[in-house]
């Protein structure tokens, strides 16, 4: 029988890793439900548990570490629209309510969303359903949850005033505002109309949060644009303002992190935002999407490392996964057990 190979190569024979010693590595071993249960050492049981388990605790420190250098880490939070879509908006709203992260990047659906909501709710529905049937009754569906038409004629309502007023200030004042200057605004919109302290935009102007839009129009706020657009030909949207403030809020900070739900744009966005400092000190991914097609979406750490996006020296990892599951546990695990402590002493 042959020796097996101390090395493992891929097809073209380049090295890409030495086998280990196995003893004395950990060894498998998953929670014991025999003893009392105690939510902490359930989580860091996780590390013993394998797969994406184990790399889940690993972001879990990570995003400790991030907490224990607040003062001079820079955390920054990226989410796709369909976190706004779901529950995972409610907790989202909790971070930025008590300051626990400094900067947020989303999509247009994670704008008019959180807008939306405050007017109207959304619905749990199932997935395995006619699509047919649900345009008939005028009923759209993102997954399992569903949001009928009329929650965007409610919006319609709420967004065409502020367009009007966007562009009042354009013409008299002659501002041109970006989107995170609408992210703003908006929030003192649901703060004077609304007072819905439930919104992620309200805690986030209340608290001089940014909310980075860089798709802002990929949305039904970009179709009310066109309208605007049909009646005031002159109405603009100024991007670049927003390129140089998320770049200097990178460059100023002693250290960065992000913790990023999903990708696209929003993981892009924070990481090369990140590069003109010679990339992040944290890093932690949660998605679904894989590598094998060359997107960025499904880029690992490793890869944005080769680009300067995440430091060469820094804490990082992805944790494949669905975010509506994961990112609850690790909020729970680091800064929901952070904001009990502080609760109870006070």
């Amino acid at each position: 029988m042959s020796q097996a190979p101390t090395q493992y190569k891929d097809q073209k024979n380049y090295q890409i890793a030495s086998a280990p010693d196995v003893e004395h590595l950990p060894k498998v071993k998953g929670w014991d439900f025999e003893k009392e249960f105690d939510f902490q050492q359930f989580i860091q049981q996780f590390a013993t548990t394998g797969f994406q388990a184990t790399h889940f605790v690993k972001a879990v420190e990570i995003v400790k570490q991030m907490q224990e250098e607040k003062e001079k880490c820079t955390i920054f939070l990226g989410y796709t629209s369909n976190m706004v879509t779901s529950g995972i908006r409610d907790i989202i709203k909790y971070l930025v309510k008590h300051k626990m992260v400094h900067v947020l990047v989303t999509t247009a659906g994670g704008v008019e969303e959180d807008i939306i909501k405050c007017l109207k709710p959304f619905a749990i529905g199932v997935f395995n359903v006619s699509g047919r049937s649900m345009y008939e009754k005028g009923i759209n569906r993102t997954g399992n949850i569903f949001i009928p038409n009329d929650r965007y004629l409610y919006f319609e309502k709420f967004i065409n005033p502020f367009l009007d007023k966007l562009y009042n200030e354009q013409k008299e004042k002659g501002i041109i505002h970006n989107p995170s200057e609408i992210a703003r605004e908006l929030g003192k919109e649901i703060a004077n109309e609304q007072n819905n302290e439930d919104s992620i935009l309200y805690w986030a102007t209340k608290n001089d949060i940014p909310v980075f839009c860089p798709a802002v129009l990929d949305g039904s706020f970009g179709d009310l644009v066109y309208f605007m657009k049909q009646r005031y030909p002159d109405f603009k949207i100024e991007i670049a303002g927003d390129t140089k403030k998320i770049v200097d809020l990178g460059l100023n900070a002693e250290k960065s992190g992000a913790i990023i739900l999903g990708a696209g744009v929003v993981k892009h966005t924070i990481l090369n935002a990140n590069i003109f400092r010679d990339g992040l000190d944290y890093a932690v991914y949660i998605n679904t999407a894989d590598e094998f097609d060359g997107s960025d979406s499904g880029a690992m750490t490793e890869e944005a490392i080769t680009w300067g996006k995440i430091k060469t020296t820094a804490q990082h990892v992805k944790v494949h996964g669905d975010a509506t599951i994961l990112f609850p546990l690790l909020v729970a695990a680091t800064f929901g057990k952070k904001q009990k402590a502080k609760s109870l002493k006070e």
